[in-house]
């Protein structure tokens, strides 16, 4: 199994469908939540391109004038808004599976061991040693704080997540940071990964005409 691109809600639900068979394989279990949370984290990227994209274009309209401000306005909360509600579903789906990560009761680092864990986040040899002489066995350690999934694509250059994991990892952490304990839900992963988008439909003055 592997954690190629995912493109159809069709195929999240047979993800999951296998994750939540009885005996599904540690190994497996981590392959299939890698795969949805890329799949949510590449809808995030391009929710936030879409909104950047309009942004850009509101600032171009108030370099052009004081009698562009008002469409410039319009177009900036036009960004604001844009798939507003898509964008909170999917950060709750990140949210969820980052805190099944990061508290681990799956026993994932224990029953996997730590040659298994590395190649199945597909950290290079050189993070893997570092990782051992920092002591970085938890997933939380790897995953979270140090950002050491995929650590051959990493960009290094401190405007973005390294990866879906630490991304979906750091969301929870958050979470768990602001809210008491007994306020926290159990992870929903599934639940909330079959969640429908909203389809949001705009006018030209960024007021919302349907939801469905």
């Amino acid at each position: 199994m592997t954690t190629d691109t995912i493109r159809s809600p069709e195929a999240i639900a047979t993800l999951e469908r296998i994750g939540s068979k009885p005996g599904t394989s540690h190994r497996d279990l981590l392959t299939i939540t890698r795969r949805i949370v890329r799949h949510f984290w590449a809808q995030r990227r391009i929710i936030r391109s879409e909104r950047q994209s309009l942004s850009r274009q509101a600032n171009k309209l108030r370099q052009s004038g004081p009698f562009s401000q008002r469409r410039a306005d319009a177009l900036e909360q036009l960004a604001n808004d844009h798939r507003a509600d898509e964008l909170e579903n999917v950060l709750d789906v990140l949210e969820d599976y980052g805190r099944v990560l990061v508290l681990d009761r799956e026993g994932y680092a224990k029953a996997l061991g730590f040659e298994m864990l590395a190649d199945l986040l597909n950290i290079n040899r050189v993070d893997r040693e570092r990782a051992r002489r920092g002591g970085w066995f938890r997933l939380v350690d790897l995953v979270a704080i140090e950002g050491l999934e995929n650590s051959a694509e990493q960009c290094g250059d401190g405007r973005e997540f390294h990866s879906p994991l630490q991304l979906a990892c750091v969301l929870a952490l958050w979470v768990m940071r602001t809210r008491l304990p007994d306020q926290l839900p159990e992870p929903r992963t599934v639940d909330r990964a079959r969640k429908g988008p909203v389809l949001i439909v705009h006018d030209a003055s960024g007021s919302r005409l349907v939801e469905r």
